[in-house]
């Protein structure tokens, strides 16, 4: 076995599951063998071991495979039982592979369906969504379907009308802004109908403002300052919207404030052109993109800045670059030149107009009036101002964000892409924009009812700015009467502020309202009135209550006119004729014209029934205090009298004035304001100089000096001239650091350093409390404006009358002075050159009849007087007394005969030296006039005490006049203060809803060119003069006369036609024509025409004598000479005397020209009474005698009669005679003159009167012929 070759292969593969128990316990002795084990089975035989090994094993391995076997057996069963269960889990899983399967396809049909819905809702949902957005965007916009719709229609229309808006829109921006609001007005209507008639379409009444800018934006310029009136409005679009850089007429300042307010934020430099770093301000502005202001310019600007103002900007690169003087500098965005002037009437040159765009900012009344309600507001009931500028802001916002959310609005409809209901930002906004337009709406109807109360509470305060508008253009209008009176808009709301602050309060609002405008008023009377000459401060009163009662509606546009003008425009052969001689024909016109109106519409048919009372009442010396006849009395309130008065008794307009004021203002307007040196200076500020405005015989240097010393203020003075600025300078250097006064006296011979003065005052940072500055200065056109706007004006005029100035020129003499000399003469002498002094200077107050020419005496000329009799008594023999044929000589041809250039003032000054200057003088008892004499006192005391014991008021006979002079001296100065009203007026159409001035100038236009004579047919004429003798001398004259006419018709002819085509816009309207327009308008004779004719007191008297002066000529050329000739007819009167002295002189063989005089004699005859020529000489009427009357029986000269001013002559009768002899000193000497401006150039001749009283008292009388008393 063992042999086998298989027998290993064998071992290997023997059935061990076949080994039993039995073979086992066989084996199990071999096994308990000790020798039977694997060291002696390997000594014996390795193979022997092997089988050992593999007999061991098998034991091993049945003893394990015996527990093993059933456990396989087990398994086999097992896995039998296995594999059925298998078995079926397969038919199983084949059997749940085939469910899923199936759930799979029903699974998928379920998502299939799930799908199928979801997609069902969604697009539910989102038709649901679109239905909703929809339903949104039509609420949102059908509202506006009808809006947009005509917006789009009208836009369609706009486009159309496009050309003709935007020329408008550019012809305003371009041309308007140096006009006033109705020029504005006027040049837009125009243009209007340049447009139509080309046929290009525009928006009827289009608002430029609306086209320009919008709502918001005027919004946001009201808020910065900008008063809110239509022209402000205007000029601020102009100043933002215009190509040119702005150049602003601003007196009150007001385009400045806004201009700083608007320019605040973007770092606005200002400067002037005279500021020392002007340039440095220009360049650095222009390379830093910074706004910049030049305030306070002139007449002329700095060429420097040409370049910037016609923006020649060089281009290099991006960046921009100017020529400023010799530099070249960047321009950069942001820079922007602001010009303003104070001047509130410059004339700019054509250069300067083109460069800059001129802007007139002038306040305009309603605008203040706006403003000064705001300010008034803001005093009296601040939260109701506070409220409604919140209100205001609030307004501004609310449609501003309307107008952003519109817009955001229309930008995403034009944009959005797709279907507008899939937008859901569009929707969004316009939700928004709906919800905020109704709150913004609810808020703009909440806001318009709190207004609506905000307003009716405010009106009740509208009458105090009312006033205050009133008050302060009336104040401007008087720097066209001086220019030294010059106020500014801050001065004028400082006191009227102050005003609402100190007036009485009280819970009452009528009350109140009352108490401020009664304070307001005064406080401003007494303020101008202290600015203000004597003459003016009257004429200043008398506008103060009128504006005030125009204002009120007490007193009509028409009335006004008719008061200032009375009857100047009318001609006196076209109105009704007077009914009597005795009433003047001045007077006349004056009556005509103010009975258009319905308080006088029966006038003049209630004077032709009673002649008698309106005689007894017109004669009366002061009829404004007598009853009015014909129950005028009690119809007429007292400015209706004061019209009345006005027509009837100019001489008496200024005492019913004063009635008037009183009535009107209060009994405090109607005293004399007196001048307080210590309150002018309470009012002043260290930075307000105080000027005072002299006049002659003015010096406010003492007093001033008096008030420094009363205070314990030291005062240093220098009076202005060549050299003197740098010791001015000095002073007022440590007067500001160390305090006192400063005196410039005579500021006026420094005006550069004037302007120096103004910077030096406003640019101190500090400045010593004390510190003021006092000024003295003569009215001068050229003194700064500026300087004038800032400081407090006084006056301190001498008072008037022959009392004050006595007490004057005593003030100045001591008792040491009194007794200088013990001649008993001197203190006699003394007052009687003193009294001469006063005299002659106070006569001057009666025009021509006082003086022909107002010669200026002053001081020197007594301090000269009184030295020469001081030296004369010196050097006076005693035995032969005074010489008063060497004082007469000295005083009447030297001292004050020095200044006397006319003869016949010459005459009447040594007149006064003859009749005073003579023993009579220091005889016991002598009066210069009744009540004046003579002191007989050595004391200085008793002389100033006499002097205090004369009247206040002087009779004209005190000066040797008549008492009819103080008539004269009346009616000069009411005339004088109507025309300077009439001057002042604004040159604007017609007030009260009247007739425009243009209108009414072209009526007269037609009406005098009705009536103007034709011109001259040269052939005629010289047909005409040869028939009479060509080479007479009264025929060369006539052709003279005729020639001058001639030209005088052309130049009516041709300025009337002128005039109404400029008016009808056929020609433009020159400032010549613009001119005669305003003189016409005013009733005054043109200048082209008064250059080549006469003078006349009215354009309504003019136009009559031409036409009776022509009328002359021509019944001279067609009737042959006249028997009587209208020497006042004559444009050369002292031709017409000489011509008949030639005519004369040739009729007579041997005589000569040289020594053939005139000599005349005063017949009883009127010119009707005269029928034929006289041999010699001429016959003459028309002659007015003033300053006596004529005794018709003797011829002789007599008192005037009492209120007539003028006494018409009878026929002259002027003849020549050959003599050599002297003038009768028996005969009164009496001047002819053409007009009553007693001048060389109106002087014709003289004549001589008989008389019964000494010739000297006709000299002092001041009696003239006159040609014409109009």
């Amino acid at each position: 076995m063992m042999a086998s070759t298989t027998f290993l292969l064998q071992l290997q593969n023997y059935p061990k599951d076949c080994i039993t128990n039995e073979m086992i316990d066989l084996l199990q002795p071999y096994f308990n063998m000790e020798d039977y084990n694997m060291e002696t089975a390997k000594r014996v035989c390795g193979d022997v071991a092997g089988l050992l090994s593999w007999t061991k094993a098998m034991g091993f391995f049945h003893s394990v495979n015996k527990e093993v076997l059933p456990l396989k057996a087990n398994l086999a069963m097992q896995e039998a039982r296995l594999k059925l269960a298998m078995d079926d889990l397969a038919a199983a899983e084949n059997e749940l592979l085939a469910r899923e399967q199936a759930l799979e396809e029903v699974k998928a049909q379920y998502d299939g369906a799930v799908r199928e819905k979801q997609r069902l809702t969604d697009a539910a949902n989102n038709c649901l969504r679109k239905m909703t957005a929809a339903t949104a965007l039509i609420n949102g916009l059908g509202g506006e379907k009808i809006r947009w719709t005509q917006q789009s229609k009208e836009f369609k229309e706009q486009l159309g009308r496009l050309v003709g808006d935007v020329l408008l829109a550019t012809a305003f921006l371009s041309y308007c802004g140096p006009y006033n609001q109705q020029f504005r007005a006027n040049l837009l209507t125009n243009w209007t109908e340049i447009l139509e008639s080309h046929s290009i379409p525009f928006t009827v009444s289009l608002n430029v403002i609306s086209m320009l800018v919008e709502s918001s934006t005027v919004s946001e310029w009201t808020l910065q300052g900008l008063p809110n009136d239509e022209l402000s409005v205007q000029n601020a679009l102009i100043v933002t919207k215009s190509s040119s850089y702005p150049l602003l007429i601003d007196p009150q300042t007001q385009a400045k404030m806004w201009i700083k307010n608007k320019e605040s934020t973007n770092e606005l430099q200002i400067t002037s052109l005279n500021h020392k770093y002007f340039r440095t301000h220009l360049e650095d502005c222009l390379s830093l993109g910074r706004p910049l202001l030049i305030e306070d310019v002139g007449e002329e600007l700095d060429p420097v800045i040409d370049n910037v103002l016609e923006k020649n900007f060089i281009k290099s690169g991006s960046i921009e670059k100017v020529v400023v003087g010799d530099k070249e500098t960047d321009v950069m965005p942001g820079f922007m030149l602001y010009i303003t002037t104070k001047l509130p009437n410059p004339a700019y040159s054509p250069e300067i107009s083109a460069k800059t765009s001129i802007i007139d900012f002038t306040v305009t009344m309603q605008g203040l009036e706006d403003q000064l309600l705001g300010r008034v507001i803001l005093m009296e009931k601040s939260e109701l101002e506070s409220e409604r500028v919140a209100l205001f802001e609030s307004v501004i916002k609310n449609q501003k964000r309307m107008k952003e959310l519109e817009s955001n609005l229309l930008h995403r409809l034009t944009s959005s892409q797709g279907s507008l209901v899939d937008d859901e930002a569009l929707i969004d906004v316009l939700q928004v924009t709906k919800a905020t337009s109704e709150e913004v709406n609810a808020k703009l109807v909440v806001s318009e009812e709190t207004e609506q109360k905000i307003m009716v509470a405010r009106e009740e305060f509208r009458a105090v700015a009312g006033r205050g508008s009133i008050l302060y253009f009336l104040i401007v209008e008087m720097s066209n009467v001086n220019v030294m009176y010059q106020n500014s808009l801050k001065q004028f709301l400082n006191i009227f502020d102050s005003s609402i602050l100190k007036s009485p309060k009280s819970k009452d609002t009528i009350e109140r309202i009352d108490n401020i405008l009664m304070f307001l008023t005064y406080q401003v009377w007494t303020y101008t009135l202290r600015s203000l000459y004597e003459r003016h401060k009257p004429l200043f009163t008398l506008m103060l209550a009128m504006k005030i009662d125009c204002y009120k509606g007490s007193i009509t546009h028409e009335e006004f006119l008719a008061f200032i003008k009375g009857g100047a425009s009318l001609d006196l052969n076209a109105v009704t004729p007077k009914p009597f001689r005795w009433i003047l024909d001045i007077t006349w016109l004056n009556l005509v014209e103010i009975s258009k109106l319905p308080s006088f519409s029966t006038l003049l048919g209630k004077i032709k029934q009673n002649e008698k009372d309106w005689r007894v009442w017109y004669e009366k010396e002061k009829p404004e205090e007598a009853d009015i006849p014909s129950g005028y009395q009690k119809s007429l309130d007292v400015f209706r009298k004061l019209l009345l008065i006005r027509s009837w008794s100019p001489d008496r307009t200024l005492s019913q004035a004063r009635n008037y004021i009183i009535d009107s203002l209060g009994p405090e307007y109607g005293e004399a304001s007196i001048l307080d040196l210590e309150t002018t200076w309470n009012e002043s500020e260290p930075r307000t100089p105080l000027i005072c405005i002299l006049s002659i015989g003015s010096d406010p240097s003492p007093q001033i000096s008096v008030l420094a010393k009363n205070n314990d203020i030291v005062l240093r003075a220098v009076s202005m001239g060549q050299g003197q600025e740098v010791t001015a300078r000095n002073l007022m250097n440590d007067a500001m650091n160390n305090g006192g006064w400063v005196l410039l006296q005579n500021v006026h011979l420094s005006l550069p350093f004037c302007s120096e003065v103004m910077d030096f005052m406003a640019d101190a940072d500090t400045i010593d409390p004390s510190f003021r500055l006092w000024l003295t200065t003569e009215v001068h056109s050229q003194f700064p404006i500026g300087l004038l706007q800032m400081a407090i004006k006084f006056t301190n005029e001498p008072p008037q009358g022959i009392k004050a100035s006595l007490k004057r020129t005593y003030q100045n003499i001591t008792q040491d002075f009194l007794d200088y000399s013990s001649q008993p003469q001197w203190p006699p002498l003394l007052y009687a050159v003193a009294f001469l002094h006063t005299i002659v200077q106070e006569r001057r107050k009666f025009g021509p009849l006082g003086w022909n020419i107002p010669y200026e005496f002053n001081q020197a000329d007594f301090a000269a007087s009184v030295q020469f009799v001081q030296n004369h008594l010196d050097d006076m023999d005693p035995k032969k007394g005074i010489s008063w044929a060497t004082v007469c000589y000295m005083l009447g041809e030297v001292q004050y005969g020095g200044r006397v250039t006319d003869d016949f003032d010459k005459r009447l000054l040594t007149t006064f030296t003859q009749v005073w200057f003579c023993d009579v003088l220091l005889r016991p008892g002598f009066e210069f006039y009744h009540g004046y004499k003579v002191p007989i006192t050595r004391n200085i005391q008793g002389y100033i005490d006499y002097i205090t014991s004369l009247p206040p008021t002087d009779s004209p006979e005190v000066f040797g006049l008549h008492s009819n002079a103080d008539i004269t001296y009346q009616i000069n100065t009411a005339n004088g203060i109507l025309d300077t009203i009439l001057n002042v007026q604004p040159k604007e159409g017609g007030g009260g809803g009247g007739e425009s001035r243009e209108t009414m100038v072209y009526r007269l236009a037609n009406d005098m060119l009705e009536k103007l004579p034709q011109q001259y047919n040269t052939f005629e004429v010289k047909d005409a003069l040869q028939r009479m003798g060509s080479l007479l001398p009264m025929n060369i004259f006539l052709r003279q006369e005729i020639d001058r006419i001639q030209k005088v018709i052309g130049e009516v002819r041709r300025t009337l036609v002128n005039v109404k085509l400029a008016i009808d816009g056929t020609i433009v309207m020159s400032n010549s024509l613009r001119q005669s327009l305003d003189s016409m308008y005013d009733a005054r004779i043109p200048t082209t025409w008064l250059k080549i004719s006469w003078e006349s007191a009215t354009l309504g008297f003019w136009y009559t004598e031409l036409l009776e002066r022509e009328m002359q000529f021509n019944r001279w050329l067609l009737n042959g000479r006249p028997n009587v000739f209208w020497m006042t007819g004559f444009f050369n009167p002292q031709g017409f005397l000489t011509a008949m002295r030639q005519e004369v002189t040739r009729a007579h063989r041997g005589w000569a020209l040289d020594s053939v005089v005139l000599q005349n004699l005063v017949t009883r005859h009127n010119k009707e009474e005269i029928t034929d020529n006289p041999p010699e000489g001429v016959y003459v009427h028309g002659l007015f005698l003033e300053g006596a009357s004529l005794d018709r029986r003797t011829g002789k000269l007599i008192e005037s009669k009492l209120k007539v001013l003028y006494e018409q002559m009878p026929v002259i009768y002027i003849y020549a005679i050959n003599t050599t002899a002297g003038k009768d000193p028996k005969l009164y000497e009496c001047p002819i003159y053409r007009k009553p401006q007693r001048t060389d150039q109106k002087y014709v001749g003289s004549i001589d009167f008989e008389t019964d009283n000494n010739p000297r008292h006709w000299t002092l009388r001041g009696v003239a012929l006159l040609c014409d008393i109009k």
